[in-house]
């Protein structure tokens, strides 16, 4: 059976829908930054996202090709997820989405190297006829945070990060948004497929102790 971060990391990828405190451990990302409303019809976020799966897709499926990725196990893509932030802003502005600054990740398996990395990459380019170039390989250590699961659209997010903000205030935490730790969302169902009012996302904010 494939490996499946959800299932293997339950901790991280089934988050309650109440507050709980998480240290999130290093691990390495396929990435690619951008600009402006994540909403926009064949905007500059959608494309990043159509990068980021086609080079998760051909890793995962590299063993079924000439290239051989040393300590390679069959795994299920993990989820999108994304980092979020606009200048100036203290926390997430949901009326104004051109503003938003985002990286948009996938979880990559430990065995992956930088060296696999650029070869998914360029197979990737060459095999889609996309430009892959935006894609980076990316180390990101998140250490203490606190999440929640969201049920609903992006928009209503703001409630439920206040219950966050509730619950780090009452346990002694505060809050440690910076240019270095950002705003986290984990996507675990399809907004293609599924209603708004049954999305289901994680919401993940770093924290210190006071």
């Amino acid at each position: 059976m494939a490996f499946d971060f959800k299932k293997e990391y339950k901790e991280f990828y089934m988050s309650k829908s109440v507050p709980e405190i998480v240290t999130v451990p290093k691990a390495n990302y396929i990435a690619a930054r951008g600009m402006g409303d994540p909403n926009q019809e064949g905007g500059a976020y959608q494309s990043a996202v159509s990068i980021l799966y086609a080079v998760a897709y051909t890793l995962k499926m590299s063993y079924k090709t000439d290239y051989r990725i040393e300590g390679f196990f069959e795994y299920v893509v993990p989820p999108l997820e994304g980092f979020w932030w606009q200048k100036g802003v203290d926390g997430i502005d949901y009326g104004d989405k051109s503003t938003f600054h985002w990286i948009s990740v996938i979880r990559l398996p430990e065995f992956v190297t930088k060296k696999d990395f650029d070869w998914a990459v360029e197979e990737a380019a060459r095999k889609k006829k996309l430009d892959c170039s935006l894609a980076e390989f990316l180390t990101i250590e998140e250490g203490l945070c606190v999440q929640i699961m969201h049920i609903g659209p992006f928009d209503h997010e703001p409630s439920t990060v206040a219950l966050m903000d509730q619950y780090i205030t009452e346990n002694g935490y505060a809050n440690d948004m910076n240019e270095n730790r950002l705003h986290h969302e984990i996507y675990l169902s399809d907004a293609r497929k599924a209603a708004p009012e049954k999305w289901k996302t994680i919401i993940r904010h770093p924290i210190r102790t006071q």
